[in-house]
């Protein structure tokens, strides 16, 4: 090649684009074979567009949205009991639970009054009805339900008109139940892979966790000769919690991996420990000695608290990697392609 064939833009007849070289620092075009040669096609990574998440996480604030999500179902555990002890003449588990899902109920309010900044973004969520959106409903359920747990807790503590007391305790258990799980149903609706995925397990799981920390209240603070319900209440709980949570784990594949990894294990194993060792000790704390029901009750609570940020935690992680989106739709996209398949050349599914 002459330098009269060398022009501005390379040299003609030349096509770089084809014939670059790939070494590195070099300059020398590597042969093929030689020892220590590099890969020149790097390593499969998800990512996206100018490195931004396929999915923005969550940005509320831990503490704030995880103590709702339990402080929700403590209350409505609560209410349950409640009932159940006001009709069965039990004063001490009756006031306590009562006094317990007032107080739940107004923390976890004020929880979520502070994630959303100022009171009157929750009040605006009352300005329609909109059954297919769990946070509406949500909102009315909070609306009608709070009240009725302050008149129970109140006419209890003051002795004044009991029938009101009566309906209202009533009134509260009826809607507990819907309480202690619609967050379950508000998280699945969403698209985070670990929560999403998980919306046939998650209402049993959150189920679970309200009814053990609903007995672990009633087991610390109430005379532990009216126990009684409380404790096969935590017997119950922990075997739906903790049953429906591996469940749960094994049907949802991948999304799975975050409650493996990090935070979430951990607090997944905290909450598994404190369940089953608060559950055993609560069904062996018959008597009038209060210190063995003390513990117990302060062990379901904190693990039904540590399981709820657990979910929190992991469904946060499982945003931040596009794995957890990208693969899930890859294979279903192409499970919904064999199928198609298969029903265009007119052949039948194998079993």
């Amino acid at each position: 090649m002459s330098d009269s064939d060398v022009t501005s833009h390379g040299a003609e007849g030349e096509r770089p684009g084809r014939q670059a070289l790939t070494g590195q620092g070099t300059g020398r075009r590597r042969r093929r074979g030689r020892r220590g040669e590099q890969p020149v096609v790097p390593e499969a990574r998800f990512s996206s567009y100018y490195g931004r998440p396929v999915l923005n996480k969550p940005t509320w604030e831990p503490l704030d949205i995880a103590g709702y999500l339990y402080l929700g179902g403590l209350a409505g555990a609560s209410s349950l009991l409640a009932a159940g002890a006001h009709l069965g003449g039990r004063t001490s588990l009756a006031r306590v639970t009562k006094l317990g899902a007032f107080g739940a109920i107004s923390v976890s309010l004020g929880a979520l009054v502070h994630d959303l900044g100022r009171p009157a973004r929750f009040v605006n969520m009352l300005r329609i009805f909109k059954p297919t959106s769990p946070m509406n409903l949500g909102s009315w359920l909070l609306a009608a339900y709070a009240p009725l747990t302050s008149v129970a807790a109140a006419t209890d503590v003051t002795g004044r008109l009991p029938r009101a007391g009566t309906a209202a305790t009533a009134g509260a258990a009826v809607l507990a139940p819907a309480v202690a799980t619609y967050t379950a149903v508000l998280l699945s609706d969403t698209a985070v892979p670990s929560w999403h995925e998980a919306y046939r397990q998650l209402p049993f799981v959150f189920a679970g966790s309200a009814a053990t920390a609903g007995a672990g209240l009633a087991l610390a603070a109430a005379d532990p000769a009216e126990t009684r319900p409380a404790r096969r209440l935590a017997a119950l709980g922990a075997v739906l919690e903790l049953g429906c949570a591996q469940l749960m784990k094994r049907r949802i594949g991948l999304a799975a991996e975050p409650f493996e990894q990090g935070r979430p294990h951990r607090l997944m194993r905290i909450a598994e420990l404190l369940t089953t060792g608060g559950a055993l000790l609560a069904w062996r704390s018959g008597g009038r000695n209060r210190a063995v029901p003390a513990v117990a009750g302060a062990a379901l609570l904190t693990g039904s608290a540590a399981l709820r940020f657990a979910v929190f935690h992991a469904g946060v992680a499982s945003a931040e990697d596009p794995r957890y989106t990208v693969l899930p739709q890859r294979e279903r996209l192409e499970e919904r392609t064999r199928s198609g398949g298969a029903g265009r050349h007119g052949e039948q599914p194998q079993a």
